[in-house]
């Protein structure tokens, strides 16, 4: 692997322990790490990347996504459907899945997010039909060249069992926790710059049992691996759960086992202040997906309140069947404007929510080796190039998410150019996304849809 030299950025925003800005400097980076920053590096046998007129960020760190879903973007029947029926209407679809479906939809999810500035992302993948593995996933990322946290879901009560899901995509809780070793056996890796990290993630307290949770909770903490699963999404999320269980999702997770640092929960848009309190105390990180919550109407996550707390709070673009798009930088804006919406227009400043999807992200994924450029640190970067439309007559170009691009320049992951000049250039993806009409006109056919509601 080539030593990579950025040089001469008009800024790098390092998020490092001081937060400094950096004016007219350069990057080195060396062996998927980051060897040097300053002004007039010298490294004659690097590759240089001009970074004038470009602002350097650590690469976007994207803590919650369903890859699958990029295959049912705009559903009809789901446009305009609050949570439960929204799914009500995708799982029949999903249920059509098989292992190339799996495998093209991570692609094109993958590379949409590398195009918006993210170097690594989770991925909760809870549907497993028709010989559909996890390792379908972990073969696109491979390919794609992002750093990847995918999470073992699962689903084990069905509709005939009074669940929200179909019984044809729900498993055996035995055989869920059986598939949970064999993954992480074979694909996890919990060194420093690890490219996959496993987790178990039951999808939600509505789909499978508390024995499973418990269980799950059991299996990460012996397995040494971390814990994910949607929580208190809307309040149909909480008006069932105070029916079922007779108490709030936050205490409910408290009670299995499901608070700590080695824990982080999707939306938390219904989190009260004593549950904000319990997560701060834990450490119990938090995914917050702007995006997501408002195509659902689900709210406006309390993020604000979260921070102030001392909560772990990270970025998501959750599925693509419900945001609809993948574009990390975008939801590191909309987080910036939900909080003005609710709290005013001091509540959330650009630096901040930038600092929510890089560093903090990072950070609820339990990876203190990634989301800063700091020496020592992995080799994941953004150059983003403000000398365009976007940006023109802006004062303060590290105010990216006020005045600048929603696509990346260049995307380097692990020290290898993901992204150049705006293109994707670790894949052929071209030819995934003509993969991918053919696979929805394929779903489409076998749901009996006419091609005038489709295209």
């Amino acid at each position: 692997m080539p030593d990579i030299l950025i040089k001469g950025a008009l800024a790098v925003l390092t998020m490092d322990d001081a937060r400094r800005e950096l004016v007219g400097a350069d990057v080195l980076l060396r062996g998927g790490v980051i060897a040097q920053i300053g002004v007039g590096i010298d490294a004659p046998d690097a590759e240089v990347l001009n970074a004038q007129g470009c602002v350097v960020t650590p690469g976007l760190v994207n803590t919650h996504h369903h890859l699958y879903q990029t295959l049912t973007r705009a559903v009809p029947g789901g446009q305009d459907a609050l949570l439960f029926g929204w799914l009500q209407t995708l799982y029949p679809i999903w249920a059509r899945f098989g292992p190339e479906e799996m495998f093209v939809s991570a692609q094109i999810g993958l590379a949409e997010l590398a195009l918006s500035g993210c170097t690594m992302t989770s991925d909760h993948l809870y549907l497993y039909p028709n010989g559909s593995r996890l390792d379908d996933t972990i073969e696109a990322a491979a390919e794609v060249g992002l750093r990847f946290h995918p999470t073992r879901g699962a689903m084990s009560i069905g509709e005939s069992d009074g669940g929200l899901p179909p019984d044809s995509l729900v498993e055996d809780e035995a055989a869920i926790l059986e598939d949970c070793i064999r993954v992480i056996d074979k694909h996890h890796d919990a060194r420093d710059g690890a490219m996959v990290r496993i987790g178990v993630a039951p999808c939600s307290p509505f789909s499978v049992s508390r024995d499973l949770m418990r269980d799950a909770a059991l299996l990460a903490r012996d397995k040494g691996v971390m814990l994910h699963t949607h929580l208190a999404e809307n309040d149909e999320d909480i008006a069932y759960s105070l029916e079922k269980f007779g108490c709030r999702p936050g205490q409910y997770a408290e009670d299995l086992g499901w608070t700590g640092p080695d824990v982080w929960h999707a939306h938390c848009v219904k989190l009260d202040g004593q549950e904000i309190d319990l997560f701060a105390k834990s450490k119990t990180g938090v995914a917050h997906c702007p995006c997501s919550n408002c195509r659902l109407g689900s709210g406006i996550a309390p993020v604000r309140a979260m921070r102030d707390a001392g909560v772990p709070v990270g970025l998501g673009v959750d599925g693509s069947a419900s945001n609809d798009a993948g574009s990390l930088i975008g939801e590191a804006r909309q987080s910036m404007l939900l909080q003005r919406v609710a709290n005013g227009a001091d509540a959330m400043s650009a630096r901040e929510a930038l600092e929510i999807a890089t560093r903090s992200g990072a950070e609820v994924l339990g990876r203190d080796d990634c989301g800063q450029i700091a020496v020592g640190k992995r080799a994941d970067i953004a150059i983003w190039d403000v000398s365009g439309i976007e940006s023109a007559g802006s004062w303060d170009v590290a105010a990216i998410l006020l005045a600048g691009p929603t696509r990346v320049r260049d995307l380097i992951v692990e020290g290898r150019r993901i992204v150049a000049d705006s293109r994707v250039v670790s894949f052929d993806l071209n030819r995934a996304i003509v993969r991918q009409g053919q696979l929805v006109k394929k779903l489409q056919t076998m749901g009996g849809l006419q091609d005038d509601k489709t295209w």
